[in-house]
Protein backbone atom coordinates (compact mmCIF):
# COMPACT_ATOMS: atom_id res chain seq x y z
CA UNK A 1 0.00 0.00 0.00
CA UNK A 2 1.33 3.41 -0.98
CA UNK A 3 1.53 5.76 1.98
CA UNK A 4 1.34 9.54 2.07
CA UNK A 5 4.30 11.28 3.70
CA UNK A 6 3.25 13.96 6.18
CA UNK A 7 4.67 16.35 8.73
CA UNK A 8 2.19 17.00 11.55
CA UNK A 9 2.64 20.57 12.80
CA UNK A 10 0.67 20.90 16.03
CA UNK A 11 0.19 22.45 19.46
CA UNK A 12 -0.95 19.61 21.77
CA UNK A 13 -3.64 20.12 23.28
CA UNK A 14 -5.84 17.05 23.72
CA UNK A 15 -7.28 17.19 20.20
CA UNK A 16 -3.81 17.57 18.67
CA UNK A 17 -2.76 14.61 20.81
CA UNK A 18 -5.58 12.56 19.29
CA UNK A 19 -4.54 13.78 15.83
CA UNK A 20 -1.08 12.34 16.51
CA UNK A 21 -2.67 9.03 17.54
CA UNK A 22 -4.78 8.95 14.39
CA UNK A 23 -1.89 9.83 12.06
CA UNK A 24 0.60 7.42 13.58
CA UNK A 25 -1.85 4.50 13.62
CA UNK A 26 -3.08 4.98 10.04
CA UNK A 27 -1.46 2.54 7.59
CA UNK A 28 -2.08 5.14 4.87
CA UNK A 29 0.19 7.79 6.41
CA UNK A 30 3.94 7.94 6.94
CA UNK A 31 4.58 10.48 9.69
CA UNK A 32 8.01 11.91 8.87
CA UNK A 33 8.07 14.28 11.84
CA UNK A 34 5.97 15.99 14.46
CA UNK A 35 6.73 19.69 14.82
CA UNK A 36 5.34 21.68 17.71
CA UNK A 37 4.34 25.31 18.06
CA UNK A 38 3.00 27.75 20.60
CA UNK A 39 -0.80 27.76 20.55
CA UNK A 40 -3.08 25.93 22.93
CA UNK A 41 -0.15 25.99 25.36
CA UNK A 42 3.40 27.39 25.34
CA UNK A 43 5.76 25.50 23.06
CA UNK A 44 7.69 24.02 25.99
CA UNK A 45 4.47 22.22 26.95
CA UNK A 46 3.41 21.26 23.42
CA UNK A 47 6.77 19.65 22.60
CA UNK A 48 6.57 17.61 25.81
CA UNK A 49 3.00 16.53 25.08
CA UNK A 50 3.82 15.42 21.54
CA UNK A 51 6.59 13.17 22.85
CA UNK A 52 4.31 11.81 25.58
CA UNK A 53 1.86 10.63 22.92
CA UNK A 54 4.53 9.06 20.73
CA UNK A 55 5.88 7.17 23.75
CA UNK A 56 2.33 6.06 24.57
CA UNK A 57 2.20 4.58 21.05
CA UNK A 58 5.74 3.15 21.17
CA UNK A 59 6.74 5.28 18.17
CA UNK A 60 9.88 6.87 19.51
CA UNK A 61 11.40 6.66 16.03
CA UNK A 62 9.43 9.70 14.86
CA UNK A 63 11.39 12.93 15.45
CA UNK A 64 9.77 15.75 17.42
CA UNK A 65 11.04 19.29 17.00
CA UNK A 66 10.38 22.35 19.14
CA UNK A 67 9.12 25.28 17.11
CA UNK A 68 8.14 28.91 17.43
CA UNK A 69 7.57 30.10 20.99
CA UNK A 70 5.61 33.16 19.86
CA UNK A 71 3.63 34.40 16.88
CA UNK A 72 5.70 36.03 14.15
CA UNK A 73 5.16 39.65 15.21
CA UNK A 74 2.73 39.78 18.14
CA UNK A 75 2.37 38.53 21.68
CA UNK A 76 0.65 35.21 22.21
CA UNK A 77 -2.90 35.42 23.56
CA UNK A 78 -4.20 33.27 26.39
CA UNK A 79 -6.57 30.49 25.32
CA UNK A 80 -9.96 30.91 27.05
CA UNK A 81 -10.60 27.18 26.60
CA UNK A 82 -8.46 25.01 28.89
CA UNK A 83 -7.16 21.56 28.06
CA UNK A 84 -6.33 21.02 31.73
CA UNK A 85 -3.26 21.46 33.88
CA UNK A 86 -1.14 19.24 31.63
CA UNK A 87 -2.69 20.33 28.34
CA UNK A 88 -4.00 16.79 27.79
CA UNK A 89 -7.29 16.73 29.72
CA UNK A 90 -5.34 15.94 32.90
CA UNK A 91 -4.31 12.50 31.73
CA UNK A 92 -0.92 13.18 33.35
CA UNK A 93 1.02 10.86 31.06
CA UNK A 94 4.60 10.04 32.15
CA UNK A 95 7.28 12.58 31.31
CA UNK A 96 8.88 11.67 27.99
CA UNK A 97 12.32 10.11 27.77
CA UNK A 98 12.96 10.63 24.05
CA UNK A 99 15.02 13.72 23.25
CA UNK A 100 13.90 16.51 20.98
CA UNK A 101 15.32 16.72 17.47
CA UNK A 102 18.58 18.64 17.26
CA UNK A 103 16.89 20.75 14.57
CA UNK A 104 14.21 23.22 15.49
CA UNK A 105 10.80 22.80 13.88
CA UNK A 106 11.35 25.38 11.14
CA UNK A 107 14.60 23.77 9.99
CA UNK A 108 13.18 20.25 10.27
CA UNK A 109 10.28 21.24 8.00
CA UNK A 110 12.70 22.77 5.50
CA UNK A 111 15.10 19.81 5.52
CA UNK A 112 12.36 17.18 5.29
CA UNK A 113 10.60 18.93 2.40
CA UNK A 114 13.88 19.45 0.52
CA UNK A 115 14.86 15.80 1.01
CA UNK A 116 11.49 14.68 -0.37
CA UNK A 117 10.47 17.32 -2.94
CA UNK A 118 6.86 17.09 -4.01
CA UNK A 119 6.12 14.30 -1.55
CA UNK A 120 5.52 15.73 1.93
CA UNK A 121 2.06 17.03 2.82
CA UNK A 122 1.97 19.41 5.76
CA UNK A 123 -0.88 18.77 8.19
CA UNK A 124 -1.34 21.87 10.33
CA UNK A 125 -3.45 21.66 13.49
CA UNK A 126 -2.06 24.68 15.31
CA UNK A 127 -1.11 28.27 14.50
CA UNK A 128 0.86 28.47 11.24
CA UNK A 129 3.92 30.18 12.76
CA UNK A 130 6.38 27.35 11.99
CA UNK A 131 5.17 26.87 8.42
CA UNK A 132 5.17 30.59 7.66
CA UNK A 133 8.66 31.00 9.08
CA UNK A 134 9.91 28.04 7.03
CA UNK A 135 8.53 29.78 3.91
CA UNK A 136 10.23 33.04 4.89
CA UNK A 137 13.56 31.34 5.60
CA UNK A 138 13.52 29.04 2.55
CA UNK A 139 10.96 30.34 0.03
CA UNK A 140 12.05 27.68 -2.46
CA UNK A 141 10.20 25.02 -0.46
CA UNK A 142 6.86 26.49 -1.54
CA UNK A 143 7.28 24.79 -4.92
CA UNK A 144 8.13 21.48 -3.20
CA UNK A 145 5.05 21.17 -0.96
CA UNK A 146 2.21 19.34 -2.72
CA UNK A 147 -0.47 20.33 -0.22
CA UNK A 148 -1.16 21.84 3.17
CA UNK A 149 -4.18 20.52 5.08
CA UNK A 150 -5.08 22.77 7.99
CA UNK A 151 -7.55 23.19 10.79
CA UNK A 152 -7.88 26.86 10.04
CA UNK A 153 -10.54 29.52 9.81
CA UNK A 154 -14.26 30.03 10.25
CA UNK A 155 -15.98 30.77 6.97
CA UNK A 156 -19.62 31.31 7.87
CA UNK A 157 -20.94 28.46 5.72
CA UNK A 158 -23.23 27.29 8.54
CA UNK A 159 -24.14 28.21 12.11
CA UNK A 160 -21.36 26.10 13.60
CA UNK A 161 -18.67 28.38 12.18
CA UNK A 162 -19.64 31.08 14.63
CA UNK A 163 -21.60 29.31 17.36
CA UNK A 164 -18.41 27.42 18.19
CA UNK A 165 -15.92 30.21 17.44
CA UNK A 166 -12.68 29.30 19.19
CA UNK A 167 -10.71 32.52 18.76
CA UNK A 168 -11.03 35.39 21.21
CA UNK A 169 -12.86 37.67 18.79
CA UNK A 170 -16.51 36.99 17.94
CA UNK A 171 -15.97 35.33 14.56
CA UNK A 172 -12.45 33.91 14.58
CA UNK A 173 -10.86 30.48 14.84
CA UNK A 174 -8.09 29.97 17.39
CA UNK A 175 -5.24 28.88 15.11
CA UNK A 176 -5.66 31.92 12.85
CA UNK A 177 -6.38 34.27 15.75
CA UNK A 178 -3.13 33.37 17.56
CA UNK A 179 -0.94 34.25 14.56
CA UNK A 180 -2.95 35.91 11.80
CA UNK A 181 0.18 37.20 10.09
CA UNK A 182 1.49 33.64 9.76
CA UNK A 183 -1.86 32.46 8.40
CA UNK A 184 -1.84 35.29 5.85
CA UNK A 185 1.63 34.25 4.66
CA UNK A 186 0.59 30.62 4.22
CA UNK A 187 -2.78 31.46 2.63
CA UNK A 188 -0.97 33.71 0.13
CA UNK A 189 1.94 31.33 -0.51
CA UNK A 190 0.51 29.76 -3.64
CA UNK A 191 0.80 26.26 -2.14
CA UNK A 192 -2.36 24.17 -2.52
CA UNK A 193 -4.18 24.83 0.75
CA UNK A 194 -7.17 22.99 2.18
CA UNK A 195 -8.68 24.79 5.17
CA UNK A 196 -11.03 22.78 7.33
CA UNK A 197 -12.61 25.48 9.40
CA UNK A 198 -15.02 25.43 12.29
CA UNK A 199 -17.81 24.97 9.73
CA UNK A 200 -16.83 21.28 9.56
CA UNK A 201 -14.44 20.71 12.48
CA UNK A 202 -16.69 21.72 15.38
CA UNK A 203 -19.90 20.07 14.27
CA UNK A 204 -22.16 18.87 17.08
CA UNK A 205 -22.71 15.68 15.03
CA UNK A 206 -19.07 14.85 15.77
CA UNK A 207 -20.00 13.16 19.01
CA UNK A 208 -19.65 9.73 20.54
CA UNK A 209 -22.56 7.34 20.99
CA UNK A 210 -23.10 5.18 24.06
CA UNK A 211 -21.87 2.26 21.95
CA UNK A 212 -18.66 4.16 21.12
CA UNK A 213 -18.08 4.92 24.79
CA UNK A 214 -18.64 1.25 25.64
CA UNK A 215 -16.07 0.19 23.02
CA UNK A 216 -13.53 2.60 24.46
CA UNK A 217 -14.22 1.36 27.99
CA UNK A 218 -13.65 -2.26 26.94
CA UNK A 219 -10.38 -1.53 25.17
CA UNK A 220 -7.04 -2.11 26.85
CA UNK A 221 -5.35 0.35 24.48
CA UNK A 222 -3.79 3.30 26.34
CA UNK A 223 -4.84 5.62 23.52
CA UNK A 224 -8.48 4.51 23.99
CA UNK A 225 -8.20 5.31 27.69
CA UNK A 226 -6.68 8.69 26.79
CA UNK A 227 -9.63 9.55 24.53
CA UNK A 228 -12.17 8.34 27.08
CA UNK A 229 -10.58 10.49 29.77
CA UNK A 230 -10.66 13.52 27.46
CA UNK A 231 -14.35 12.98 26.71
CA UNK A 232 -15.17 12.83 30.43
CA UNK A 233 -13.00 15.91 31.02
CA UNK A 234 -14.82 18.12 28.49
CA UNK A 235 -18.27 16.76 29.35
CA UNK A 236 -17.60 17.61 32.99
CA UNK A 237 -16.96 21.21 31.99
CA UNK A 238 -20.17 21.51 29.95
CA UNK A 239 -18.65 21.00 26.49
CA UNK A 240 -19.55 18.40 23.88
CA UNK A 241 -17.14 15.61 22.97
CA UNK A 242 -16.29 17.10 19.56
CA UNK A 243 -13.80 19.28 21.49
CA UNK A 244 -11.57 16.23 21.99
CA UNK A 245 -11.12 15.47 18.28
CA UNK A 246 -11.35 18.78 16.37
CA UNK A 247 -7.84 18.46 14.96
CA UNK A 248 -8.41 14.86 13.90
CA UNK A 249 -10.46 16.14 10.96
CA UNK A 250 -7.28 17.30 9.19
CA UNK A 251 -5.63 13.90 9.63
CA UNK A 252 -8.82 12.18 8.47
CA UNK A 253 -8.80 14.32 5.30
CA UNK A 254 -5.16 13.38 4.69
CA UNK A 255 -6.20 9.72 4.91
CA UNK A 256 -9.40 10.04 2.84
CA UNK A 257 -10.26 13.35 1.19
CA UNK A 258 -13.77 12.17 0.34
CA UNK A 259 -14.70 12.67 4.00
CA UNK A 260 -15.00 16.43 3.47
CA UNK A 261 -16.65 18.24 0.58
CA UNK A 262 -14.71 21.39 -0.30
CA UNK A 263 -15.30 24.52 -2.33
CA UNK A 264 -12.83 26.85 -4.01
CA UNK A 265 -12.94 30.38 -2.65
CA UNK A 266 -11.09 33.66 -2.49
CA UNK A 267 -10.25 34.17 1.19
CA UNK A 268 -8.56 36.99 3.06
CA UNK A 269 -7.14 36.92 6.60
CA UNK A 270 -7.78 39.98 8.77
CA UNK A 271 -4.62 41.09 10.59
CA UNK A 272 -5.87 44.39 12.01
CA UNK A 273 -6.41 44.50 15.77
CA UNK A 274 -9.95 44.84 17.01
CA UNK A 275 -13.33 43.23 16.51
CA UNK A 276 -12.39 41.26 13.39
CA UNK A 277 -8.80 40.20 14.17
CA UNK A 278 -8.20 36.69 12.84
CA UNK A 279 -11.33 36.51 10.72
CA UNK A 280 -11.09 34.51 7.49
CA UNK A 281 -13.32 36.34 5.02
CA UNK A 282 -14.68 34.67 1.87
CA UNK A 283 -15.55 36.87 -1.08
CA UNK A 284 -18.62 35.03 -2.45
CA UNK A 285 -19.95 37.83 -4.63
CA UNK A 286 -21.13 37.29 -8.19
CA UNK A 287 -19.59 40.61 -9.27
CA UNK A 288 -16.61 42.75 -8.32
CA UNK A 289 -14.85 39.85 -6.55
CA UNK A 290 -11.50 40.69 -4.97
CA UNK A 291 -9.59 38.27 -7.16
CA UNK A 292 -6.29 39.32 -5.59
CA UNK A 293 -7.28 37.37 -2.48
CA UNK A 294 -5.72 33.88 -2.29
CA UNK A 295 -7.74 31.10 -3.93
CA UNK A 296 -7.93 28.12 -1.57
CA UNK A 297 -10.07 25.09 -0.80
CA UNK A 298 -12.50 25.45 2.11
CA UNK A 299 -14.30 22.59 3.82
CA UNK A 300 -18.05 23.02 3.63
CA UNK A 301 -19.56 19.66 4.53
CA UNK A 302 -18.14 16.68 6.41
CA UNK A 303 -19.37 13.11 6.60
CA UNK A 304 -19.35 13.05 10.39
CA UNK A 305 -20.43 9.42 10.65
CA UNK A 306 -17.62 8.12 8.45
CA UNK A 307 -15.14 10.41 10.18
CA UNK A 308 -16.03 9.05 13.60
CA UNK A 309 -15.98 5.49 12.27
CA UNK A 310 -12.46 5.97 10.91
CA UNK A 311 -11.31 7.59 14.15
CA UNK A 312 -12.74 4.83 16.32
CA UNK A 313 -11.29 2.08 14.13
CA UNK A 314 -7.80 3.63 14.31
CA UNK A 315 -7.93 4.30 18.06
CA UNK A 316 -9.01 0.73 18.77
CA UNK A 317 -6.77 -0.94 16.14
Amino acid sequence: METKKIILDCDPGMDDSMAIVMAVKSPKLDVMAVTTVNGNYPVDVTCINARKVLELLNRTDIPVARGMANPIIRKSPSDPFTHGKDGQAEAFLPDPKIPLSKLDAVDLIIETVKANPGEVTLVSTGPMSNIAMAMIKAPEIKDMIPEIIAISGAFGLNDYAFLNATGDTPQSEWNVYVDPEAAKIVYESGVKLVCLGLDVATYFDVNFSDADIARLEKSDKPEAKFLLNAIHFVNGRGFDAYCTVIDCMAVAYAIDNTLVETMDAHVGVETKDGLTLGMTVIDRRHHFVWEHLPFIKVGRKADCGRFLGLLMDLVLA
